[in-house]
Parts: structure tokens; sequence; C-alpha cells
């Protein structure tokens, strides 16, 4: 028997290793432009060592703060607050086409955001559609992408007014964040300024968003809706609620859309911490059983088990280990948490606890400055 335990045991190291270095793992930074940054910083991520090493600085328009990658994988795009012609108004859009061999990222467009400091891009599940979020603009714009990685111009946009409780951030809209659902009917807006959450019908054949039967959910006053994410069925959403320290969650109506409230304004801060607080980035762990947030001044990461109902419990919380934890993610396996630590100009690794959902510190933190958004693209080695 113990025999047979440890051939086990070494098939499943072999094995684990094996798939470790049939993967090559890149890691994208976006960044504000201070202290010394210079753009989109790339790295190769060694699961085995829990190591990042650089790979590229590359090139950028001023502050290509959020980043996303093409569902197709060979691509990468940034939000940026710089102009993408002199005569813009506003921020830009830059498509990046990613080596797989190398993860290195070469320039292919910009185009014009056509609103104030984008902040936010995504894209529908076919990769035909981009939602860009324009935060001081207070609008939504939908971008096409060809089939070559070139952004073209608007299929549609949409405009926001309105204006909520807290004088100081919410005296117009702030459009934060759009994400369209698992199955691509609908799109999702976000809007900080107003404390609202728009709905509309997507329609991939011509990139249209249309009127959805319930248009609008009004949350909490105050509360400040910034990014969310769906569960792997698209039937519930979890809102990070930013000015409330705050989470919000929604069932979903696959066949019209519509929201409804299951929980609001769960608390995200421990009752001792006396500080200001923002609440920034949310995700759900790949296995559904936990859910994690960032808190900008407390600096933790917040964990939640989730129940069979979707339903959230407190854990406990995890020093981010830096300053202003703005962006996170995880990787697909869910083996490893990523943290954008903007104001101490580090990314930390914390290992995910499968059983219990809680965060362990590896390895040591990587020097980035300013990094705000994270994401992960694979490949294959063998290619």
């Amino acid at each position: 028997m113990n025999k047979r335990f440890i051939a086990l045991l070494i098939f499943v190291i072999t094995a684990s290793s094996a798939f470790a270095q049939d993967k090559k793992e890149f890691l994208y930074v976006g960044t504000f432009s201070v202290r010394g940054s210079e753009g989109i910083y790339v790295y190769s991520f060694n699961r085995i060592r829990k190591t990042l090493t650089l790979v590229q600085k590359a090139p950028a328009l001023e502050s290509p703060t959020y980043l996303s990658i093409h569902p197709s994988g060979k691509f990468l795009y940034s939000v940026n607050r710089g102009k993408a012609e002199e005569n813009d108004t506003g921020g830009s859009v830059s498509a990046y086409g990613i080596d797989p061999k190398t993860g290195m990222l070469s320039g292919l467009n910009h185009r014009s955001s056509f609103g104030a400091a984008p902040c936010h891009i995504s894209f529908d599940r076919t990769g035909q559609y981009a939602f860009v979020s324009n935060i001081t603009e207070g609008n939504l714009i939908v971008l096409p992408v060809f089939e070559d990685g070139l952004i073209g111009n608007p299929t549609d946009s949409k405009k926001y007014t309105g204006s909520s409780v807290n004088a100081k951030r919410q005296e117009s809209s702030h459009v934060h964040s759009a994400q369209v659902s698992p199955d691509n009917k609908f799109v999702y807006v976000a809007d900080l300024g107003t404390d609202k959450m728009y709905i509309y019908k997507f329609n991939v054949s011509n990139g249209k968003l249309e009127d959805a039967k319930m248009p609008e959910v009004i949350v909490a006053p105050g509360s400040g809706p910034r990014h969310f994410t769906f569960n792997a069925k698209g039937s519930q959403i979890y809102l990070a609620e930013e000015l409330t320290s705050s989470i919000g969650i929604f069932s979903v109506n696959k066949q019209s859309g519509e929201l409804a409230v299951v929980q609001d304004t769960i608390p995200s801060l421990s009752p001792s911490f006396k500080g200001q607080n923002t609440s920034a980035d949310i995700h759900l762990h790949p296995s559904g059983k936990f859910l994690y947030l960032s808190n900008r001044g407390a600096n933790t990461i917040v964990i939640y088990s989730v129940d069979a109902e979707g339903k959230i419990k407190w854990i406990g919380e995890q020093p981010s280990l830096g300053n202003t934890p703005r962006n996170f993610f995880m990787d697909t396996k869910g083996e490893y948490l990523f943290v954008a630590n903007q104001d101490s100009d580090t990314i930390v690794i914390f290992r995910i606890n499968p059983k219990t959902g809680k965060l362990t510190p590896v390895g040591k933190p990587t020097k980035v400055p300013s990094p705000v958004c994270l994401k992960m693209a694979a490949f294959s080695s063998k290619k």
C-alpha cells in the first residue's frame, strides 16, 4: 500500500510539473504614467517557482490603466488617459497583438474612446465588440473589433445624466464598468455617479444596445456601483459598491435580463477599521465557493464564502502587503491571487487555500511603478 501511495504521489507531482511546463503564462500590467512608469509591463510567470520575470516594457499612450485580453487570446487592449489624435477631446483605446511564444506586445492601432477618462474595457463573448466606459464623460461606447485585432468606429453609444446623494463623488454620471452576460444576450452598466445599473439587450449582429424590459435598477443611495462579476451560470451578479465599501448581490432573470436584489450593502470593512476607504475590484473564485473584494485605505483583500443560494458570508481579510490595492485577479486554476498595490508600486502573489479560501503570500513582491490592472494569458509551450 505504501509503495502504491508513493508511486501515485510521484505521478501527481510529475503531472503537475508537466502541466506547468506545458503552459507559458504571461502577466500584463496596466499603469498610471507616474513615478517613471514606461507603459504596459509584461512578465512571465513561473508557476513552480512563483516568480515573475520582466519580459517587456511596451510603450503606450499616457496612463494605460485598464487592460482586457480578447476572447481569442491573440490580442490585448488598453484604455488610456492619453489621446489617440491631437484634436481628440477625451481618452483612447489601444490594440496590441500578443506573441504566444514570448508574450510580447506589438502595437496595432489606437482609437478615441469618445469620452474623458476611460476606465474599463470588456468584450462580448464572440469578441466582435468592445464596451468602453468613460468615467468622467458618463458614457458607454461600443467599438467593433476586426479579425486582425484592429478597432473600428463606434456601432453604438449611450450618454447618461443624473446624480445621487454624495455631492463630491456623485454630482453627475460616472460610468465605471460594463459587461455582457455569460449568454451574450444582455449588457449591464454600473454607474457610480447615479447609483444605477443600466440594462440593455445586446444585438450581436450589428453591435447595438437595445431597450431591455427593465432599463435600470437603483441601488442603495450613495453606494457607488463600480465593478461587478457574474456567477458561472449567469444567474447572479456581485457588485462592488465603492463609496460605502460594500457589496450588492442581484439575481438575474436570464430571459428578460431583469435584476432583483438578493442582498445589498453587505459590509466589507472590519468593525475595528475607522479610516477612509473605497472598494475597488471584485471576483469570484473559479470554483464559485469564494468571493474576493479589494479595499483601498484598509489595504486588504476581503474573503467571503458563497453558499448554494449564492449568498455570501464573511470569512476574513488579508492585508494586501501594500498601499491601495486596486485591481486583482486569480489564475484560471484558482491557485493564486495577484494584487496590484497602486501606491506602493508592487504586485504581490498569494496562494489560495482551496478548502478555506484564505490567502498566504508567496515569493517576493514585484516592483512596478503604479500598477493598477492585471491580466494573464496562457499559451501552450509545445507550439
